[in-house]
């Protein structure tokens, strides 16, 4: 699926004058912890806890004694088990959170059952309650394979060798442990269709982390020639597919229309390209110095900094960068990007996709549910 703009939407973006959209409905939201406790409050119980019964069943109780054996050593696997429980304003139960709330904005079909009505519990069936947990699992089970340690790349000031070994063992095992969990839970709901919906989300999650895996790297180099459409693209697969397409099964589930299931997909697609829009430029707004030598190379503002300055000039900016001190030259990389038009194009860019999301929603009757959906895009995408 293409994610590519039009030539008006394209003009606006990377023209010499950018207008940004303002479709905002409400308030932006200052406090996220609010927004997100309110969210709960309105689909029946705190969805931070929804893979509780999971991660305390027997056999992941005995993977968890042993990954607490990593305990203060620096493999990656103890920071993903920290932010399980608690991650500041990225949320790793967001996604649950969403579908709930999408599940309970639509409400029932009218093609629905009448008997199927009296199962459900604030609004939404028991199955979009379990696909609300399939998603989060799926999501758990990539972060935690994403912590694995590229031994290739091993150094002793990452920690003993052994530590590694074992906490790359720790992270294959736990991850697939969530994975085949979320598997036979979505084989349980009994819906073909909403199988191949996630199933090829999966597909989509490891096509995008492969591509990403190729293009990473901590060296100053010269990255790829990729245009933000192409960006866009890759972005939804690693980071938008799972949540859109949940989103749509949500639909599914309820026996809602094509169109319902279309507009559900934009909303969870929308939100998830502006949530990484926004965390792409955090890098370059925040008053923290230490940003400067952490940016990605491969961001949005580098991406639309390269398409302003031309293939060229960004070419010999990066090798005069190349040239001076390493933590100086990154510093000037990130004063070009940050001094150029590339950063404020990938704000509107962000602000568009928040407004897209926020349209794809205007369908569903007003309710407390889609209040909190619109608080979300409107977070989420605030700069």
């Amino acid at each position: 699926m293409t994610l590519l703009f039009g030539k008006k939407v394209c003009d606006r973006l990377i023209g010499r004058c950018v207008r940004r959209l303002n479709l905002f409905s409400t308030p932006s939201p200052s406090n996220w912890t609010k927004v997100v406790s309110d969210a709960e409050k309105i689909v029946g119980y705190p969805t931070s806890f929804m893979s509780l019964r999971c991660l305390l069943s027997d056999e992941l109780s005995n993977v968890a004694l042993h990954v607490r054996k990593l305990v203060g050593t620096r493999h990656p696997l103890i920071n993903t088990a920290r932010g399980f429980v608690f991650d500041n304003k990225n949320n790793l139960q967001m996604r649950g959170l969403v579908v709930l709330l999408i599940s309970k904005a639509a409400g029932p079909s009218l093609a629905a059952d009448a008997p199927l009505e009296q199962d459900m519990v604030s609004g939404i069936y028991p199955s979009q309650r379990n696909l609300a947990e399939i998603t989060e699992l799926i999501h758990s089970a990539f972060l935690v394979h994403r912590g694995i340690v590229n031994l290739k790349d091993w150094t002793t000031s990452d920690g003993p060798l052994n530590d590694m070994q074992f906490g790359n063992k720790m992270a294959v095992l736990s991850g697939d442990f969530l994975l085949a969990n979320a598997c036979t839970g979505l084989a349980q709901l009994n819906n073909t269709k909403v199988v191949e919906l996630i199933s090829s989300a999966i597909g989509d999650l490891v096509q995008g982390i492969y591509y990403e895996n190729n293009r990473a790297g901590e060296e100053i180099n010269i990255t790829d020639d990729v245009l933000i459409g192409a960006w866009q693209d890759h972005t939804f697969l690693s980071h938008g597919a799972l949540l859109a397409k949940s989103c749509q099964a949500a639909m599914e589930l309820a026996h809602h229309e094509m169109r319902s299931q279309a507009l559900a997909f934009q909303y969870g697609k929308h939100l998830s390209l502006g949530h990484k829009l926004n965390s792409d430029v955090q890098a370059f707004v925040k008053e923290n110095t230490c940003d400067r030598t952490s940016f990605n190379f491969n961001s949005a503002p580098v991406i639309l900094h390269q398409q302003f300055v031309g293939r060229e000039q960004w070419i010999c900016e990066i090798n005069k960068a190349k040239s001076s001190h390493h933590d100086a030259g990154y510093s000037e990389l990130w004063r070009i990007v940050k001094s150029g038009k590339g950063v404020d194009s990938a704000i509107d860019l962000c602000h568009y996709h928040g407004n897209k999301a926020l349209e794809a929603i205007k369908c569903f009757p007003p309710s407390e549910a889609r209040s909190a959906l619109e608080n979300i895009a409107t977070a989420v995408t605030n700069l």
